[in-house]
């Protein structure tokens, strides 16, 4: 996850962000517009054995889709389209596509057992890229592509009909009430998807926070165009909690929502098994593409 200089951080606002404040009361033009993001850039400095993953993989596994060097826009006029991923990949193979694929270890894995599929892992922290390629580039893997690029973006530039399948597991939970527009499950980005997944496509989810779980039913339950797969039935809360009032959440009114058993083409990352650890319970989602 990166660091954006136009985010919140630790609950302060960045001199950027009093700047942006204060620009809109005397309305002058904002510096960084109305995007929201997220997550939030941070300079990270690769160490030696990242960098040297990067320079030897950086050309066989990252895409070069960007609107400029340091840029996490996708560049103006490009089209993830079936020519695309055919000149890419070299093959009109099905792809999955994986939102924040942080260290790598669940779409490596997963290319690796599937040499069949094609295997796309968008990510913004720097190192979580190198240590992919890294994964990568030691098991010679020829089906994964990484693209560095705002996830969002993506999918606004993804042609009809392009991706079998979109994965986001555990992303940032944004526990402050007022962070709760920058998690990534919005209907804006959930409309791209739909338009961007093949028939029968779907759209897997997985969180271990409870608030962010009812956060992913009241955007996706209610769509049209998605079929909830699950079949489970699990009681959450009906409120949301914020990062300062989490522990009233028991108290709270709850209420039945289906979800779906734990996918089992995700490996048990390092990641997971903290929060397995901490008692969290973990909550998958499945949205097919009607």
């Amino acid at each position: 996850m990166q660091q954006d200089v136009n985010t919140p951080i630790h609950g302060h606002e960045t001199d950027e962000n009093a700047r942006n404040a204060q620009a809109s009361v005397d309305g002058r033009p904002a510096l960084y517009g109305r995007k929201v993001l997220s997550f939030v850039r941070r300079s990270a400095r690769l160490d030696a054995r990242l960098q040297r993953a990067w320079d030897a993989y950086a050309d066989t596994y990252l895409l070069k889709i960007n609107a400029g060097e340091g840029s996490l826009d996708v560049r103006d006029g490009f089209v993830f389209d079936q020519a695309y991923i055919r000149k890419t990949w070299g093959n009109s193979n099905p792809l999955i596509v994986e939102i924040g694929s942080g260290q790598g270890e669940n779409v490596v894995a997963a290319a690796a057992a599937h040499p069949e599929t094609n295997f796309l892992a968008l990510e913004v922290y720097d190192p979580g890229v190198a240590h992919t390629m890294l994964l990568a580039g030691k098991q010679g893997l020829e089906n994964l592509r990484i693209a560095q690029v705002n996830a969002p973006e993506l999918f606004k530039a993804a042609a009809d009909g392009s991706i079998a399948e979109v994965w986001t597991f555990f992303p940032d939970p944004w526990p402050k009430m007022r962070h709760h527009k920058r998690r990534i499950v919005q209907p804006e980005l959930a409309a791209d998807i739909h338009r961007a997944l093949a028939e029968g496509g779907v759209w897997r989810i997985a969180t271990d926070i409870e608030d962010y779980a009812l956060h992913v039913h009241e955007v996706m339950d209610g769509l049209g165009d998605f079929h909830n797969d699950g079949t489970l039935t699990v009681s959450l809360p009906v409120e949301h909690v914020g990062k300062g009032n989490a522990d009233e959440a028991a108290s709270l009114r709850h209420a039945d929502f289906v979800e779906s058993e734990r996918f089992d083409g995700r490996v048990l990352t390092n990641f997971e098994k903290k929060g397995l650890a901490a008692d969290r319970v973990i909550h998958d989602f499945t949205y097919r593409r009607v």
